[in-house]
């Protein structure tokens, strides 16, 4: 089956550039010049492979890409970037990108790029939610942090839960008290403060990096 790519690129020759020599490959390539109707573009053709301009005017690429992994589309995205420093790559990949390549390229290297995303994905558990040095099991309710295994209460384990299924977005007090202890709780009001105390005494019992941070006013992101 001929894979779907989306092209978003603002740039006409670059753009063209890219059609030409995706349909060469044999792929199926939809092109538009902005990042709205490349959120709408996503929504209807659904495509195998999205490639990216990171600076793109009005919404731009990054901006695209943390949309689409916030509203959970984890289709792949490689970011076309005309800035090579470490921090825009960071910013990238931080936004959900899966991988970055940087202008000008050659058809190689963007075919070689595709080609690499395009293959069957490996097989992952569902139940396992990794983030950082640390994951966490739904099935069997194992936590581990590197090489060791931490135990933790049924709240505690929820409650890290909700966090990691949330990866680097700031959750809301509301959010944590109506998933993790439900809509008619009405016990101590500094319960989330408790038990984020009590997270972070076992994570970080071996020195560890504070993976869940505070967010002042608004509530808690776990960020490594």
């Amino acid at each position: 089956m001929t894979a779907n790519i989306l092209v978003v690129e603002d740039e006409v020759k670059l753009a063209q550039f890219i059609e030409l020599e995706l349909k060469y490959e044999g792929y199926q390539a939809i092109v538009v010049r902005d990042g709205v109707a490349g959120l709408t573009a996503i929504q209807e053709s659904t495509p195998d492979l999205v490639l990216l301009d990171g600076m793109l005017p009005g919404l731009s690429g990054l901006e695209v890409c943390r949309r689409l992994r916030t509203s959970g589309n984890m289709v792949p995205v490689i970011v076309l970037t005309a800035r090579d420093e470490v921090s825009d790559r960071a910013a990238g990949l931080d936004a959900g990108a899966d991988d970055y390549l940087v202008k000008p390229f050659t058809s190689e290297d963007l075919i070689s790029r595709v080609k690499a995303h395009l293959r069957s994905p490996i097989e992952v558990d569902p139940d396992l939610l990794p983030f950082a040095d640390l994951s966490l099991n739904r099935r069997t309710r194992e936590v581990r942090r590197g090489d060791r295994t931490i135990d933790l209460t049924a709240k505690e384990f929820d409650l890290l839960e909700y966090l990691i299924s949330h990866p680097r977005q700031v959750v809301k007090r509301e959010q944590i008290l109506e998933n993790v202890w439900g809509y008619d709780f009405m016990g101590d009001s500094n319960i989330i403060e408790v038990y984020i105390r009590y997270l972070r005494l076992k994570l970080e019992a071996q020195g560890e990096k504070r993976l869940i941070q505070t967010v002042r006013g608004v509530g808690y992101v776990l960020r490594d």
